[in-house]
């Protein structure tokens, strides 16, 4: 049998933690570790045990989500921190990524979003969606407007699937959705991203992000 993906739950509403938790009760592969109001609460916990995937609301009471994403980052490299937030505004999905989260998905985000969050940051991949993947290209255009895209062009050096493949990321799909736009298998997707990500240098999606702007592969 395949090992649970175990997840932590911190956020400082009752309602949301049980709500949460049977939003995921019948899922067989997720086992729910852990939950937490606070964040003293939430790393005394962790003394007992560590979870793949913390999934972290902002707003806890004693402690700044952002602040616990430093710690978990600095502390717990190997703990994947997946942000459950009412705040969509720019300055905290900013933070989130700069502080080290692997992921960030809006509260009112739908169950099948959520599950597809926490396979993916589980797997070592970044998760934004849709929604927040359009604000991180309004930041990052605005940041990037006046920049120059160099003589030799990197995009020269990709096909056209590729470039499919990273206009489809940076916009927010997730690998599953990608193959079924482009009617190809999810294993080619990642196979087509990862050799991306080597070929120009790329460590994230937030920079591959960046790089569809500069080069407008993504339309605005």
């Amino acid at each position: 049998m395949t090992e649970r993906i175990r997840i932590f739950l911190a956020d400082d509403h009752d309602l949301v933690r049980d709500g949460l938790k049977a939003l995921l009760a019948g899922i067989p592969d997720i086992l729910i570790s852990g939950e937490a109001a606070t964040g003293k609460e939430l790393f005394e916990r962790l003394k007992q045990g560590l979870p793949d995937v913390l999934v972290l609301d902002l707003s806890l009471p004693d402690m700044s989500g952002i602040e616990i994403i430093r710690i978990m980052s600095r502390e717990y490299p190997d703990v994947r921190v997946l942000v459950l937030s009412m705040h969509t505004g720019e300055e905290f999905i900013l933070s989130a990524v700069k502080a080290g989260a692997k992921g960030y998905v809006p509260k009112n985000t739908s169950r099948n979003e959520l599950v597809e969050a926490i396979y993916t940051v589980h797997r070592g991949e970044e998760f934004f969606g849709q929604a927040i993947s359009r604000i991180l290209v309004k930041s990052y255009l605005r940041n990037t407007a006046e920049t120059p895209v160099p003589q030799d062009d990197p995009v020269d050096s990709l096909s056209e699937r590729e470039k499919e493949v990273i206009r489809l990321s940076a916009e927010g799909l997730s690998n599953s959705k990608i193959s079924e736009t482009l009617k190809i298998s999810i294993r080619t997707v990642e196979t087509h991203k990862n050799h991306v990500m080597k070929k120009l240098g790329l460590k994230s999606t937030v920079e591959l992000v960046k790089f569809a702007i500069k080069n407008k592969l993504i339309e605005l």
